[in-house]
């Protein structure tokens, strides 16, 4: 049991770990990437907005009052220098006026020149085009598609992003190995001091058995000399409770730790039989038990201690239900068998429904050990589940107490 939670607490950590790294990384290149372009853009359209067919550059004009010139600022400057632009310029008829290369060889005119045709054939003013970024200005008849090489600025942030996930990602296989191995350091005691409990419950329980059946003997054989007497009486009680007691104990032992023959279980027929058993002692109390069980339900496990799961789960609706009816299903989910009993009954609160499989314990305090049961049916109940590779759980919901286990069937 330690081992499988182990397991999953190993995994559930390193996937948070994954995930949180994998989110992390996430924002952060697309707010790098985000900003990178809208900066580009915006260098962008201040090109488009100072670019002149004119081979001569322009004389600086004054801004007219309350509006700002769009020339760089001077830490700025420098990007623009650094940075590739090109430029198509275009007559209303579509006739190319110029091409501007910067001097560069890495798009030839005609490429620029058809790519400007087919952003001018849709709609939008801006974007992006492969590695280039484009800007559509139109001023004194003239369509202007000004480009931007994104190849230099955006390596970097390709470059981090690669780093980043090599290292990231060995960091994290590093990260996985150290914590298997602090893990098994940590919970190595636990595992070895459940391993002795259980241990002691197992010799405890066959030890207790010789004299519980001694005493009982010996109770039996005064009776015959003696006749009826108060205190034997109590004594013979106290004796069948303790004996009831250490066979439950050797049940759990068994569930958990015994390795039992597995073999194909027609599950439906073994739910069947202990539903039809189980009639008659819920006619007695005046109980209703409603079954419906698919047919053909088979499962690889042991018959024996599958029956003891039914009898379980049965018996527990019986003793707590406060209705008139106790409903049994058994249907095909999938790949897995869903066994549910549900009655109904007092919703129990959540803190109580996780300590509800735990060993000896109850509910209902006051009724401690009442009808020789002693809170550990639910006990059985799951380590046999668990031994079938399958689980247990409770829910509540509109004065309804539903168990429900799920165990593989046999393909």
């Amino acid at each position: 049991m330690f081992k499988r939670s182990r397991r999953k607490i190993i995994l559930s950590i390193m996937g948070s770990l994954i995930l949180l790294f994998a989110v992390t990384l996430s924002v952060i290149l697309f707010a790098s990437f985000r900003e990178t372009r809208k900066k580009n853009l915006d260098m962008l359209e201040r090109y488009a907005e100072t670019y002149t067919l004119d081979p001569k550059p322009p004389a600086p004009e004054k801004p007219e009052p309350g509006r700002e010139m769009r020339n760089p600022p001077l830490d700025e400057r420098h990007d623009y220098e650094v940075s590739t632009f090109y430029a198509v310029a275009l007559a209303e008829d579509g006739s190319v006026l110029k091409v501007d290369t910067a001097g560069k060889s890495f798009y030839e005119e005609d490429e620029l020149i058809e790519i400007a045709r087919e952003i001018l054939a849709g709609s939008k003013l801006s974007g992006r085009s492969g590695n280039l970024t484009y800007a559509v200005s139109r001023k004194d008849g003239v369509t202007l598609v000004a480009f931007m090489d994104n190849t230099v600025s955006e390596a970097g942030l390709r470059t981090m992003l690669r780093n980043v996930l090599t290292v990231g990602g060995a960091a994290l296989i590093l990260l996985f190995f150290i914590s298997l191995r602090l893990s098994n350091r940590i919970i190595q005691p636990l595992e070895e001091n459940d391993r002795k409990q259980k241990q002691f419950i197992s010799d405890a329980s066959h030890e207790l058995k010789t004299p519980v059946a001694v005493i009982g003997a010996n109770a039996e054989l005064l009776s015959r000399e003696l006749g009826e007497n108060e205190w034997l009486n109590n004594i013979r009680y106290e004796n069948e409770r303790m004996g009831g007691l250490v066979r439950q104990l050797l049940e759990l032992s068994r569930a958990e730790n015994a390795d039992v023959p597995m073999e194909t279980v027609d599950l439906s027929r073994l739910v069947t039989g202990e539903a039809l058993a189980f009639e008659s002692l819920a006619f007695e109390k005046g109980k209703l038990l409603k079954s419906e069980i698919e047919d053909g339900v088979a499962v690889s496990g042991n018959v024996n201690q599958l029956t003891q799961l039914v009898s379980v789960l049965l018996d527990n609706a019986l003793r707590h239900s406060t209705g008139a009816e106790i409903e049994l299903s058994l249907t095909r989910q999938g790949h897995v068998a869903e066994l549910s009993v549900s009655n109904d009954g007092a919703e129990i609160p959540p803190e109580k429904q996780a300590r509800i499989f735990d060993r000896f314990y109850r509910l209902d305090e006051a009724r401690s050990g009442e009808g020789q049961h002693y809170g550990l049916g639910l006990s059985i109940a799951k380590a046999v589940a668990e031994k079938h590779g399958g689980s247990i759980h409770v829910a509540c919901r509109d004065g309804k107490v539903r168990f429900t286990v799920s165990i593989p069937v046999k393909n």
